[in-house]
C-alpha cells in the first residue's frame, strides 16, 4: 500500500512539473542525465607573459543526447573554487561546443576575479545547457588551478595629496604619488585648481606633511601649501623630506588636433600601469606633433614615420578617425591606434537618445575594462554604443549583466551611479550599474 502512494505521489509531482514545460523542455526532464560532459586541455597551468597570445586552456564539451533535436545552446561558468559557482563568470558559446582563453585572457580574468598576481588560483569550471532560454542542464564542476602572473607595473604608492586645490578637495580620496626609480622618491601628475595642498599617507590625517618656510622642505603638520591653477609634476622624496612643483602636461598639436597649431594642446594622461602617457581623442586629416608643457621649447616629430620620436621632428601625418595615441617617453615612441570608445545613451542619459553619449574611460590597468563615475542617470532606458554611433551598440536581453548586439533596452532608475563595462571578452561583454 505504502508504495502505491509513494508511486501515486511521485506521478503528481511529475505532472506538476510537466505542467509548466514547454514539449522540448518535458523531454529533457524524462532524460536528466543529458547534462554536458566536460572535458579541458589542462587542469594545471602555467600562465607565462612570454606567450600571453598564445592559448593556455581550452573548455570542450559533449553534445547531450536529449532524445531528440533539442538545437541547445551553452555557456560556460568559471567562479574561485569551492564556491558553487557563486558569482560565477559567465561566457556564452551559443551552439559551439568549445571556448578557450590564451594566457594573457585567462591571467586577466583570474586576477579580475580577486586573485592576487604571480600566486596559484584555484577556479571551478561547469557547462550548462540551455533550451527555450531557459537552463536546461549543468555539467558536473571540474576545478583547475593555474598560476597566474604579473602584467602590470606596480607604482602605487600609499602617498597622494590633498587640499582645496585637489580633485577632491579636502576630504579626498587623494591624488596619488607613483614610485619612480629612485627608492623612495615619488612623482604625482595633477592638474590643480588655485589654493592649498598637503602631502598626507593612507588618505588619513595621522601622518602629514606640509611646508612651514615655503622653502622646499617638508614638516610634519605643516602649513598649506599654496599653489596656483594648473598641470604639474609634483615630485616628493620621502628620504629627505623635500618636494619641488614643475608646470607640466605633455600635450598633442597640430593641424589635425581638437585646437590646430596654437593649441592648448589636447592632454595625455598618465597610465602608471605602464608607466606611459595615453589619450583618447579624435583627430581630422592633418599633422600632430607631441610638445611639452604647451610649450615648443620641447617638442617630438617622427623623421622616419617609424613610430620611434625625435626632438624637433617631422610632423606626423595622420587621417581622420578616434584613436588611443600612447607616449612612452623611456622609449620615445609613440603608438597611434584606431579605436572605439563606448558611451550611454538612452532616455535615461543626459543626452536621451540622440547623445553625445557619456563616454566611458578605459581604465589601463585592467584589459578590457571601461569605466565612467558620477553618471547621473533619470528614470528611463539606456544602452551602449560605439562613437556615439548606432552601428555597433549593446542591450541586456536577459537583464543578467550580460550584453548582447542590437539586444533590448536597459532599464535604470534615477540616480548617480559608476558604470563598468567590460569588454575583454568580445563574445561576452558585461557591464554593472552601482547606484551611488
Amino acid at each position: 500500500m505504502n508504495k502505491l502512494f509513494n508511486r501515486i505521489f511521485f506521478l503528481f509531482g511529475l505532472a506538476a512539473v510537466l505542467g509548466s514545460c514547454e514539449k522540448d523542455e518535458i523531454k529533457a526532464v524524462l532524460n536528466p542525465g543529458a547534462k554536458p560532459v566536460v572535458s579541458v586541455s589542462s587542469q594545471s597551468l602555467q600562465l607565462n607573459k612570454e606567450t600571453q597570445d598564445e592559448t593556455a586552456l581550452t573548455v570542450t564539451w559533449s553534445k547531450p543526447d536529449f532524445g531528440f533535436n533539442a538545437g541547445a545552446q551553452y555557456r560556460v561558468l568559471i567562479a574561485k573554487a569551492g564556491a558553487n559557482l557563486a558569482e560565477a563568470q559567465v561566457f556564452t558559446t551559443g551552439t559551439e561546443l568549445s571556448k578557450g582563453w590564451t594566457h594573457k585572457q585567462l591571467n586577466n580574468l583570474l586576477i579580475s576575479m580577486g586573485f592576487e598576481p604571480s600566486t596559484d588560483a584555484s577556479f571551478d569550471i561547469a557547462v550548462e545547457s540551455i533550451l527555450s532560454g531557459t537552463v536546461s542542464q549543468r555539467s558536473d564542476i571540474m576545478t583547475v588551478n593555474a598560476l597566474t602572473y604579473l602584467d602590470k607595473l606596480d607604482l602605487s604608492s600609499p602617498w597622494g595629496v590633498v587640499g582645496s586645490a585637489a580633485a577632491n578637495g579636502w576630504d579626498g580620496p587623494d591624488m596619488p604619488f607613483y614610485k619612480t626609480a629612485s627608492a623612495g622618491v615619488y612623482v604625482a601628475y595633477v592638474t590643480l585648481l588655485d589654493g592649498e595642498i598637503k602631502i598626507r599617507q593612507n588618505n588619513d590625517w595621522a601622518l602629514n606633511y606640509g611646508d612651514n618656510g615655503a622653502d622646499g622642505t617638508l614638516e610634519q603638520d605643516g602649513a598649506n601649501i599654496v599653489v596656483e591653477a594648473g598641470t604639474y609634476a609634483i615630485t616628493f622624496d620621502e628620504n629627505n623630506l623635500t618636494y619641488t612643483i614643475e608646470k607640466l602636461s605633455w600635450g598633442i598639436v597640430g593641424s589635425a588636433a581638437p585646437n590646430g597649431w596654437d593649441g592648448p594642446d589636447f592632454e595625455f594622461t598618465y597610465d602608471p600601469s605602464s608607466d606611459q602617457w595615453r589619450a583618447l581623442v579624435k583627430l581630422v586629416d592633418g599633422e600632430i606633433k607631441i610638445r611639452r608643457s604647451n610649450d615648443w621649447g620641447l617638442n617630438y616629430g617622427d623623421d622616419g614615420a617609424d613610430g620611434t620620436l625625435e626632438k624637433d621632428g617631422a610632423n606626423i601625418a595622420v587621417t581622420a578617425g578616434t584613436y588611443l595615441i600612447t607616449l612612452n617617453l623611456n622609449e620615445l615612441t609613440l603608438e597611434i591606434e584606431p579605436i572605439s570608445i563606448p558611451g550611454i545613451v538612452g532616455s535615461g542619459a543626459p543626452n536621451g537618445w540622440d547623445g553625445p553619449d557619456v563616454s566611458l574611460s578605459p581604465d589601463f590597468s585592467r584589459e578590457g575594462i571601461w569605466v565612467a563615475y558620477n553618471v547621473t542617470l533619470a528614470a528611463g532606458e539606456i544602452k551602449f554604443r560605439m562613437n556615439n554611433d548606432w552601428a555597433v551598440n549593446y542591450g541586456d536581453d536577459g537583464a543578467d549583466g550580460t550584453l548582447e548586439r542590437d539586444a533590448a533596452n536597459i532599464a535604470v532608475t534615477a540616480g548617480t551611479y559608476d558604470v563598468e563595462l567590460d569588454l575583454s571578452d568580445p563574445n561576452s561583454p558585461k557591464y554593472t550599474l552601482t547606484k551611488k
